[in-house]
């Protein structure tokens, strides 16, 4: 900056405002001080009579790749149409466009792109591929499929632009389908494999999976081989998938890791309840990297302490992350050590850290804590005091899900209330609210297959039944036994649960993988357990 400091004093000595050459001058030094020093390219920018759009679009740029800047690139952009001397051009709007999806500014966006339109700029694929990118970041997704839709030329960006925010906003089917499209125009690069491996991670789909991965070894640029985020996502995938061996290997083998990463693998461990190793793999974060933890690492560690119920490790944690790391707890640590209190009997405890702590506890904490006073046998009138808070949560009984209905039942019935529990379900039933139906996915030669209870809509049902002759008639089961049937010996059972495992049907899980000689792995709403030779890995903590 110094020696351009220099050359821009020279210039202002040594040419004149009327030489053509001087705005060609100016724009080059404005485009590098840009780059180093945003204020003195404003200073540069300010003292430039009649700025051309490359100049506007230098600055806008610069501010819009700036993590502070955002909102100076729209207010620069207003100031560009108000004064009317340069117009927009097509590199204007993917700099104002990124800058409006990075504020959630859909009310702004949608000016720029009607401005867009009417300049002329509607085929552009660049200013197209920015509106999805825009129209997906403020959860308008069916605008940005629109945009898609009606593009006549698109490049890789925008397939790549598009299967993300499907699968950023869940719709993680679509994203795989929309890849299939994409294969028959283009070769799919890093970006498209991370978010299909991603796409992966959240249904659990195994065999696409692991051939993403496959297709990143042979057919990708040679560095996306160790590239950290692709990386990163390959371990969750394999944890979300329940092959926590196969994402260790990815892991060891990563020549760089960045903080996600080992995130990644400490959250792994926690969801498969492998607490201590969770806490090692922390301890090797602290003492290898020279980055610190972070927020999402604390949730690892605090939900690893939880799934084993280890109450003095998660209070040392969370202590260790407020007043070592200073870093500020979020909703979701408090979560989880309330969770892990009122799950070990410290209920008044956990209820006292969640009416003390500087947010309003979300439906989920109450629910867990609903879950806690029923396992726990704390008084009715503690549950009831629960209950009213969840429904104080979702604003009335009509946001309640049945699941507390069916916990708060289940208090009423330890402590033989009938009436109450009667009481109930009648208002389930005056309320419209239906049981949650249970439901199991297993994956087989990369076919997902879902059971219902009492299912005998499946093709195979009749040798399933037959299975079920030996294990008898349960949701989890009916997906237990079509894995029995249909996988190779020695080949783990995977199964994918809506809701979290009942103490029943945990029970029954172990003496199916002692008698039948199988490992069983199975993922519920909160968490892996992975069943061998009669022993849950949860060791019946969960």
């Amino acid at each position: 900056m110094s020696q351009l400091k220099q050359i821009h004093a020279h210039t202002l000595r040594a040419t004149s405002t009327t030489n053509p050459h001087t705005l060609f001058l100016h724009s080059r030094i404005l485009h590098f001080s840009s780059l180093a020093d945003i204020n003195y390219a404003f200073r540069v920018f300010n003292q430039i009579e009649n700025p051309n759009s490359f100049m506007w679009n230098t600055l806008l740029r610069a501010c819009a790749r700036s993590s502070q800047r955002e909102g100076q690139a729209m207010l620069l952009y207003c100031r560009m149409l108000a004064e009317g001397v340069a117009m927009p051009d097509q590199y204007t709007f993917p700099f104002v466009l990124r800058a409006c999806a990075y504020l959630f500014a859909l009310s702004e966006g949608k000016q720029a792109h009607a401005n867009a339109v009417k300049l002329g700029f509607d085929s552009d694929v660049y200013i197209n591929n920015s509106l999805i990118h825009l129209y997906a970041s403020c959860g308008r997704l069916e605008l940005a499929k629109k945009v898609f839709e009606k593009m006549r030329e698109r490049s890789v960006v925008s397939w790549n632009v598009m299967i993300d925010s499907f699968v950023r906003a869940g719709e993680f089917e679509t994203a795989l389908k929309l890849f299939g499209e994409m294969q028959k125009k283009f070769e799919p690069d890093g970006y498209t494999m991370q978010s299909i491996i991603n796409a992966c991670a959240g249904l659990g789909a195994l065999y696409f999976g692991m051939w993403a991965h496959a297709y990143v070894l042979r057919k990708c640029d040679g560095g996306l081989a160790n590239d950290v985020l692709i990386n990163s996502s390959l371990i969750d995938m394999y944890c979300k998938c329940g092959f926590l061996e196969i994402a260790q290997q990815v892991f060891d083998r990563m020549p760089k890791r960045d903080v996600t990463t080992w995130n990644y693998m400490i959250l792994g461990f926690a969801m498969h309840g492998q607490a201590e190793a969770a806490l090692k793999y922390f301890e090797r974060l602290v003492k290898k990297e020279t980055f610190a933890p972070n927020s999402i690492t604390f949730v690892g560690v605090l939900s690893a302490c939880n799934h084993r119920g280890m109450v003095n490790e998660g209070r040392k944690f969370f202590d260790v992350m407020v007043n070592k790391y200073r870093i500020e707890p979020r909703l979701e640590h408090y979560g989880c050590l309330a969770d892990l209190l009122a799950r070990a009997g410290f209920i008044d405890e956990a209820l006292n850290l969640v009416t003390t702590m500087p947010m309003k506890p979300d439906i989920v904490i109450w629910r867990s804590l609903l879950d806690a006073c029923s396992k726990q046998h704390a008084s009715v009138e503690l549950s009831e005091e629960v209950a009213r808070q969840i429904l104080e949560s979702t604003g009335g009984r009509g946001g309640v899900s049945s699941g507390v209905y069916v916990l708060l039942s289940r208090v009423y019935a330890s402590a033989s209330r009938w009436n109450d529990v009667g009481s109930i379900r009648k208002l389930m039933t005056d309320d419209g609210v239906a049981k949650e139906p249970g439901c199991s996915l297993i994956e087989i030669d990369g076919v997902t297959h879902e059971f219902f209870a009492g299912d005998t809509s499946h093709p195979h049902s009749r040798e399933i039944y037959r299975v079920l002759d030996v294990v008898k008639e349960r949701l989890e089961r009916i997906a237990i036994a079509f894995g029995l049937l249909s996988l190779n010996p020695g080949v783990p059972v995977s199964i994918f649960k809506n809701l979290r495992i009942c103490n029943d049907c945990h029970k029954v899980t172990k003496l199916i993988s002692k008698i039948l000689n199988v490992e069983i792995i199975m993922r519920d709403r909160a968490r892996f357990h992975h069943f061998r030779d009669g022993i849950c890995s949860c060791m019946d903590c969960w």
